[in-house]
């Protein structure tokens, strides 16, 4: 018997490959699972796939010098050569005998050295023709974005991809991001580089990295070294100049910026291991029997802003931050300052005695360390409380609004509202809907909420954010919801945030992941169809797809429904 042709073998392999796709499942659909959905996707009967050769290649146009690109071709080129990703309900596709298989996907970047900055453009076009494939992007980082959709738009053993296929894409907000806490618990350097993969095959921008807090200070500084040797949790659970620029570098290559977090004036328990004369209200229970509570959580501290060598120190620390992080953005934190912690310094006691308010002292801090990190050319981010808490807050006079972005975590839409009616841009965190952390209990110890015989605490889960923000809550939070035109144009995007006094390495995927997905395509392209009419049930059969390539690709995320309700689209929705 003669051996067949390799071409008609790659056929038959090909044919018995899709062609299995179909029968082995009663469904098949004629959508093709993108996450998040394109802003703009069209496939075009008669609803075609084509083999991608063995030897597939991502090629340039013209040269270039930009390593973070040359890296994400790299990825992506091996990528779709070894993916082999089984869809769960397969789309139905249409085989064609005469069609070759893809060789090449051509890249068109027309400014590949663009910085990775916010509102950078991240737009492509693709086009999947039989005979060959473009994408077209102004810069490297919409390339990235491009070749994420490109490469799950492949699928199967061996590799096919979808044909007829034209897209054109740019995201609604510039800033989509993730909060972490490492403070509180500390995360392994390849958990926070998984997390930052997984933000990219999301399209997500924004890596946050709340990197101190009053329980421990891991970050090495070579100018204040003594911060993280003794308010680390352990020597191993640091985060050195060499990590960071591990994950800074990592993020380039995947088109994420590390935003990093200093958190201060509160906040700052841990500096007292190292600088006790700086921090008031260190190292002592939060909540006295009698008097002021001292924290918003265990874990007291708050930096002494009439105290001059507070600034010595910070500013060493911000310099150094500064240097590390080449991130234009400069978070302060400026959140949760406690009164009574003030209240127990004397030095602070003393200028409340002769008329100083806690506002005036929070407002020496922000005078202090404001124009410093402007001199170093970034912008300042802080979270809402530096100017909407109730009790201490600085005026707006003194938080220019060409430098300032203000972070919002409460109250949902009322303070991104304030916020953005005062002229200010604005970040959304509502805790309300992007709190990844809600709902998991307390963590206080020796509390009678939890000795309940008659199930009263089940609503909130036992957490002050409770109950638990599902996939569903966060994809449909509109974030300009209730803003005029010239207001919704503040609101930069939004970040969902995972605290971490629950949290560790044990749980980082199933807490945010898909979960942080719903909201990368609510701020990729939207959370609405072509008519205005919220998608969350056609949503729900394209997550549980996305869920199960994630899975594949080696991020623990959680399920979000039975398999049985996957294999069988539609027959879980309610009735509305």
């Amino acid at each position: 018997m003669t051996k067949p042709e390799p071409t008609l073998l790659l056929l038959l392999l090909f044919l018995l490959s899709c062609a299995c796709f179909t029968l082995n499942n009663a469904h098949s659909t004629t959508i093709l699972n993108v996450w998040p959905k394109p802003r703009n996707l069209t496939w075009t009967p008669p609803y075609q796939a084509t083999l991608t050769a063995s030897n597939f290649t991502i090629t340039t146009t013209t040269p270039h010098h930009n390593k973070h690109l040359s890296a994400a071709i790299i990825r992506y080129q091996n990528l779709v050569r070894s993916e082999h990703h089984y869809p769960l309900v397969p789309p139905e596709v249409n085989i064609s005998t005469n069609l070759p298989p893809l060789e090449f996907l051509t890249l068109i970047v027309q400014d590949p050295d663009a910085a990775l900055v916010h509102g950078v453009d991240e737009s492509y076009t693709l086009s999947i023709l039989p005979s060959s494939a473009i994408l077209t992007a102004k810069t490297t980082w919409g390339a990235i974005r491009g070749l994420e959709t490109f490469s799950q738009l492949a699928w199967g053993r061996p590799t096919c991809v979808a044909v007829g296929v034209h897209v054109w894409d740019s995201p609604l907000y510039p800033h989509r991001g993730i909060t972490l806490d490492t403070s509180r618990n500390y995360y392994p350097v390849k958990d926070l580089l998984r997390t930052v993969e997984a933000m990219s095959m999301n399209k997500l921008n924004v890596f946050h990295w709340h990197l101190t807090d009053s329980q421990s200070f891991p970050l090495v500084l070579p100018s204040e070294s003594s911060l993280a040797e003794k308010g680390a949790y352990a020597s191993h659970m640091v985060y050195t100049p060499e990590d960071v620029k591990t994950i800074v570098e990592f993020g380039l290559d995947h088109g994420v910026r590390v935003l990093p977090e200093i958190d201060a004036p509160g906040h700052t328990g841990s500096w007292a291991l190292a600088y006790p004369e700086i921090v008031t209200c260190a190292n002592m229970f939060w909540w006295p029997a009698k008097g002021d509570v001292l924290a918003a959580e265990p874990g007291t501290g708050h930096l002494n802003p009439l105290n001059p060598k507070t600034y010595q120190v910070l500013k060493n620390v911000i310099r150094d931050v500064t240097t590390l992080f080449p991130e234009p953005f400069y978070h302060s934190g400026a959140d949760e300052i406690i009164p009574g912690c003030w209240k127990t310094d004397p030095t602070i006691q003393k200028y409340l005695s002769n008329g100083g308010t806690l506002s005036q002292v929070l407002e020496k801090f922000i005078n202090n360390t404001l124009p410093f990190i402007l001199s170093l050319n970034r912008t300042v981010v802080y979270w809402e409380d530096v100017l909407l808490d109730a009790t201490v807050h600085v005026s707006s006079t003194i938080l220019p609004k060409e430098h300032v972005i203000l972070q919002t975590w409460n109250n949902g839409h009322n303070n991104t509202k304030r916020i953005v009616s005062m002229g200010y841009r604005t970040i959304v965190s509502s805790s309300d809907f992007y709190y990844l952390d809600c709902g998991h209990g307390d963590f206080v110890g020796n509390n009678s909420i939890y000795d309940q015989q008659n199930g009263d605490d089940k609503n909130n889960g036992g957490s002050w954010c409770g109950p638990f923000k599902t996939w569903q809550t966060v994809y449909n939070y509109d974030i300009a919801y209730g803003l005029n035109e010239e207001e919704a144009k503040l609101v930069l995007g939004g970040e969902v945030a995972l605290w971490s006094e629950q949290s560790d390495s044990t749980v980082l995927d199933a807490r945010i992941w898909p979960r942080t997905s719903a909201l990368a395509e609510s701020l990729w392209s939207g959370n609405r169809d072509e008519k205005g009419m919220k998608r969350y049930a056609e949503a729900t059969d394209r997550l549980n797809e996305w869920r199960s390539r994630m899975v594949s690709r080696g991020i623990g995320a959680e399920p979000i429904q039975p398999l049985w309700c996957v294999r069988n689209p539609g027959m879980c929705n309610t009735v509305q």
